[in-house]
């Protein structure tokens, strides 16, 4: 049965809460994992040699691994979801320019294509539209 005691604006934000916390906790936690494998796996020394062999400066790779650990764990949080996304969208569209660009459109090529790390970096522009939603620690009341 539907309930009719909610009016549509009403629901449409609480849809909008959900769909907030949904991205910001799974985005949160891929950022957080992904920025982790770089330190605890590939090491800081051996993401700034990656960094270096496409031609990049090799102190990106260890703030790049900075940005995605402390962004996952804003995001997880929801502090300042807007600043972050939109901070971590640009890192993703610099991972699709610098890392995978060279590989063409589709990830399952060798070296992996642009389409994952530039539809990850839409759906942080999307989060970024959608803000922290009800469920953060940086929500306003």
């Amino acid at each position: 049965m539907t309930d009719l005691s909610q009016s549509a604006p009403a629901l449409a934000e609480r849809n909008a809460d959900i769909a907030a916390f949904i991205l910001r906790a799974s985005t949160g936690t891929w950022f957080l994992v992904h920025g982790l494998i770089k330190l605890l796996v590939f090491t800081p020394s051996g993401t700034a040699g990656y960094f270096q062999s496409i031609g990049l400066p090799g102190i990106l790779g260890p703030l790049t691994m900075l940005a995605e650990i402390l962004g996952g764990l804003a995001l997880i949080a929801g502090i300042f979801t807007r600043q972050v996304a939109l901070a971590l969208a640009a890192v993703l569209l610099g991972a699709a320019w610098f890392g995978h660009g060279g590989a063409g459109f589709t990830f399952s090529n060798p070296g992996g294509g642009w389409e994952y790390p530039v539809l990850w970096a839409v759906t942080m522009l999307a989060l970024a539209l959608l803000g922290d939603g009800a469920w953060s620690v940086g929500r306003r009341r």
